[in-house]
């Protein structure tokens, strides 16, 4: 329509795209004074721009995160310098990993870069609950040294085994086949350890070390929390209501597991790393614009390349000499001087391939020699140096397979193919610029637009291009020896869905119509390497995840000496990552890369509150010697550490959603969910499979009525 015009500039690196673009905005910050308007996106440009922002994010969302944090912790517990302690835990665990990732020589990429943000709240995690068992005890003996001994006594173990199954979680990433997953996933579990050292040494030695008048007020005041606080009554509450209707519960249970079944059926894998920034970013804004104008700003790639083309020089110099040898008994029935010529042509040849060190270097020299003979043979001779300068000439050409009209023609064909995907806006290849050329020749004629049918007029119309003002532009669509040629292919789309879409276009059309010359097409360019990315990250993550469970199903097996109670462990964590999977693919959100990581975060975060509950509730009934009698103090002090810690991160990580970088968007939103499902479903089912198993889970006790409501004296 005339109203735009683009310029693309393909670049031999991404990270110099950035730079690029940077440079290219200060040149043209003048021209809006002048009503143009200029867009710059592009794939190079979205991820390494995001590259350099998520750094500012990382400094900005992660310290405000920690804030509130601070503050939702302050309103629990009242005390600044306490938590203080958990914060200097987060901040050192964090930084001496993203130390660690530095100095042995990694990268820091988009993926190491969220690495703080999942080591902070997992490193709270254990601090919060010190804190909470201590906020409870510290009141009822006015003794630090007693309280923070009976703290750890109860904590330790099962903070231990949270901390392993977390870090298992995670370094099952290194199982992917995705080096910056590996990392990530190694890393963090480093993390997870350090930030459990920490926790266990630093913050009882905090608390020790603090002057006894800085804890006055500290804790609950006189009385019991349970019916003091509004999460005391309310939790007490909830525990005889899940006891008393255990099985309400897993029939609910149930059928959040069957929709989450079904949402997981409805999970779309896709990622495109320019919606990776928000509508409104001006590399969006140009995406969007540059699409409606022109073919495509997602640029892919097409090798071709003949099969057989990787042959060494070896190999193709004995199947020139066969057809040399076959040429030559065609030959033989002439005269003696044409037989002798080819002769000497066989010892020329096996010559020059000593000396030459690729099959193009072998036919230009021997070409070259046969020119030197053909200029200086007698008359009886010329003839016969005229046809082995043809048998060489015909070598040439067997081996310039772009410069073959039936060639072309099916690149012409598979281009077309293409371009009915819906998502393929414009292509190019070397078969367009012969189009072009043939017809300028033919003067302008449109009936002249295509491929010429003899390879000597094919040859003309490359040469008529090379002698314009840019010859060099041809090497971009094939090789000077016209063996290897790329189709640039531009697409409307960054969808890995759409990629995805092309190149099962491409292998139909190649198994509906075999390629001349058996040509084998190879895909490359950043479009088609996230695709595969993709493909890897799904199937890696699968496998991580499965490895993953396996092992802390035995860690928790270890852990109660128990299988039953090592499954009921691993319940709320199926339900968790059900049950948000599920969510995902209801609300039609893409499965990407933040997504598919945070896979390794559900299963760490959702077995910690698990073990906690469990642990506590065994040594609880060791003590009552009923599970009945054991409700109500499970719903006291456990659940709510459970909880506090709960909101404490789950609403810690919100800030993130401020973020203008929509995987930290993500990473805020899945985090929340995941912590707030994993202690809703643990403070739920777990009790509920209790009260139905207690028989199995507690052998030889004495069981109590379940229905709490004609037991409420023994609850009391």
């Amino acid at each position: 329509d005339g109203k735009a015009v683009a310029l693309y500039l393909p670049l031999t690196s991404k990270d110099m795209s950035y730079r690029i673009r940077e440079a290219l905005l200060d040149k043209v910050a003048g021209w809006k004074d002048t009503g143009d308007r200029v867009y710059i996106t592009g794939l190079p440009v979205a991820e390494d721009t995001f590259g350099v922002q998520m750094f500012y994010q990382m400094a900005i969302s992660a310290p405000l995160a920690m804030l509130v944090i601070f503050l939702v912790m302050w309103w629990f517990f009242r005390h600044v310098r306490l938590i203080t302690s958990a914060m200097i835990v987060a901040m050192v665990a964090a930084a001496s990993t993203m130390a660690l990732l530095v100095i042995s020589g990694s990268t820091v990429h988009i993926m190491s870069s969220m690495i703080p943000v999942f080591i902070m709240p997992i490193a709270v995690l254990d601090a919060v609950h010190i804190l909470s068992e201590f906020f409870d005890r510290y009141p009822q003996h006015r003794d630090r040294h007693r309280a923070i001994r009976e703290v750890m006594g109860i904590l330790f173990k099962p903070m231990l085994f949270t901390t392993l199954t977390t870090m298992a979680g995670f370094a099952s990433l290194a199982l992917t086949p995705i080096p910056p997953v590996q990392v990530f996933g190694i890393f963090i579990a480093i993390g997870v350890f350090l930030a459990w050292l920490c926790t266990v040494t630093f913050i009882p030695a905090y608390i020790m070390l603090m002057p006894e008048r800085g804890l006055t007020g500290f804790g609950h005041a006189v009385g019991d929390p349970d019916q003091n606080t509004v999460m005391g009554r309310w939790l007490h509450r909830l525990g005889e209501g899940v006891v008393g209707n255990a099985r309400s519960v897993l029939v609910v249970t149930m059928v959040v597991v069957v929709a989450a079944g079904y949402g997981i059926s409805q999970i779309r894998i896709n990622d495109n790393p320019v919606k990776w920034f928000e509508p409104e970013h001006p590399i969006r804004v140009a995406d969007r614009v540059l699409n409606e104008h022109f073919g495509g700003t997602y640029m892919a790639y097409l090798a071709l390349v003949p099969e057989g083309d990787d042959v060494t020089l070896a190999d193709y110099r004995q199947t020139f000499l066969d057809r040399l040898a076959s040429h030559q008994k065609d030959v033989q029935a002439q005269d003696d001087a044409t037989v002798a010529v080819f002769e000497e042509l066989r010892a020329m040849a096996r010559e020059v391939s000593e000396e030459a060190d690729s099959a193009k270097a072998f036919l230009d020299e021997l070409d070259q020699r046969v020119g030197v003979q053909l200029d200086a043979a007698s008359d009886t001779h010329y003839d016969a140096w005229l046809e082995a300068q043809s048998f060489v000439d015909a070598e040439r050409q067997r081996n310039e397979t772009f410069k073959s009209p039936e060639v072309l023609r099916y690149i012409a064909e598979l281009q077309q193919r293409l371009g009915e995907t819906g998502v393929v806006g414009k292509s190019n290849s070397v078969a367009d610029l012969v189009k072009t050329v043939h017809r300028e020749l033919l003067g302008g004629d449109a009936e002249a637009f295509r491929i010429p049918d003899r390879p000597a007029a094919v040859a003309q119309t490359l040469l008529t291009y090379q002698n314009g003002h840019r010859p060099q532009d041809l090497w971009h669509f094939v090789t000077p020896d016209y063996r290897r040629a790329s189709i640039w292919v531009q697409l409307t789309s960054g969808d890995n869905r759409d990629m995805s879409r092309v190149v099962q276009a491409l292998d139909d059309f190649i198994a509906a119509n075999p390629a001349p010359a058996s040509l084998q097409a190879r895909w490359f360019g950043l479009n088609y390497i996230n695709v595969v990315w993709q493909d890897k990250m799904v199937s890696g993550m699968a496998m991580a995840l499965f490895g993953s469970f396996v092992v802390v199903l035995l860690l928790m097996a270890v852990l109660f000496r128990s299988l039953l109670w090592g499954l009921l462990c691993m319940v709320p964590l199926t339900v968790t990552i059900g049950a948000i999977y599920g969510l995902i693919g209801l609300i039609g959100k893409n499965y990407d890369m933040p997504v598919a990581v945070l896979s390794a975060l559900s299963l760490g975060l959702a077995v910690d509150y698990a073990i906690h509950f469990l642990a506590r509730a065994r040594a609880t009934q060791a003590e009552t010697g009923s599970w009945r009698r054991s409700v109500a103090p499970m719903f006291g002090e456990p659940a709510r550490a459970i909880t506090r810690n709960a909101i404490v991160l789950g609403v810690g990580f919100l800030p993130l959603l401020a973020a203008p970088l929509v995987p930290y968007q993500t990473v805020g939103v899945f985090i929340a969910a995941i912590l707030l499902t994993a202690g809703l479903s643990t403070l739920l089912i777990l009790p509920a499979l209790i009260t139905l198993l207690q028989r199995w889970m507690f052998p030889g006790s004495h069981r109590a009525v379940p229905n709490p409501q004609n037991q409420k004296e023994g609850v009391q």
